[in-house]
């Protein structure tokens, strides 16, 4: 394995990463985890395992560079997931997607910070 990726691969939260064609590169042990039952995702690209509006969402932020952020429900469990483009040294052009999704607790304390 990449010794860049060795941070994240024993993180608590899943980290799945496309190339700029949207071919899944990189999962962590959570993201392996989470995704098992699909098999390997390594080598898949995303436009295989999404609705045409999620796909859409995935061009326009690999186009744009823009991030999303959103909250899921799915078998009891939420999950807050943010998507972000990454970007190779010298390019402004995103070079793939980075997720990071987070299991939430039933309660998250929020602050307001000055």
């Amino acid at each position: 394995m990449n010794k860049i990726f060795d941070w994240a691969e024993k993180v608590s939260f899943a980290v799945t990463i496309c190339d700029e064609n949207a071919d899944v590169v990189y999962m962590n042990a959570k993201s392996r985890s989470t995704f098992a039952s699909h098999g390997s995702m390594i080598g898949k690209n995303l436009k295989e395992c999404h609705p045409q509006h999620a796909w859409e969402k995935i061009r326009h932020m690999l186009d744009t560079g823009e991030s999303n952020t959103y909250t899921i429900t799915k078998n009891g469990i939420k999950k807050i997931i943010h998507q972000s483009p990454w970007y190779r040294e010298g390019s402004d052009k995103p070079a793939g997607l980075v997720e990071i999704s987070i299991i939430l607790p039933e309660t998250v304390p929020h602050y307001d910070r000055k």
